[in-house]
């Protein structure tokens, strides 16, 4: 492959798809945690080993994984100059709000952390959809440049 990744392109591609899955992987648990975690009583033994469970999949897992599919990601772009592509628009925007989501995720778990359950069962129920749903979008964007 041309570009400055040179023969190590598809390195980083592995490497980005590989970061990609354990990302979307802990996103997909995240909010799953939350739901069981939000009708423990605040202060609790429980509550305090959902806390942990929680801050160990953010801090562990899933905030690395983002940064290194930024870093990976944006190599590759650059690499092969999808900046001037409409599919790549798009994907960076799916990617730009999953990554908004990452955040929302992040600041909810320090929210059931000081005792505040601002959001409804079902309400959480939804946003575990949102992992699934920009997944595809994604996939769709990268394999069939619709555009």
């Amino acid at each position: 492959m041309e570009g400055f990744l040179g023969a190590s392109y598809l390195w980083v591609k592995a490497a980005h798809l590989i970061f990609v899955i354990f990302w979307i992987a802990g996103l997909f648990m995240l909010p799953r945690f939350y739901i069981y975690h939000q009708p423990v009583v605040p202060g609790s033994a429980e509550d305090r080993l959902w806390v942990e469970r929680e801050r160990r999949l953010r801090t562990i897992i899933i905030t690395p994984a983002m940064i290194l599919v930024w870093i990976f990601g944006l190599a590759l772009a650059f690499n092969i100059g999808a900046f001037s592509e409409g599919w790549f628009h798009a994907k960076l925007a799916a990617v730009i709000a999953l990554s908004a989501y990452h955040g929302w995720a992040v600041g909810y778990g320090r929210k059931l952390a000081r005792g505040y359950r601002p959001a409804s069962d079902k309400a959480l129920r939804w946003m575990n959809e949102i992992p699934g749903i920009a997944t595809a979008v994604i996939v769709i964007l990268v394999i069939v440049r619709p555009f």
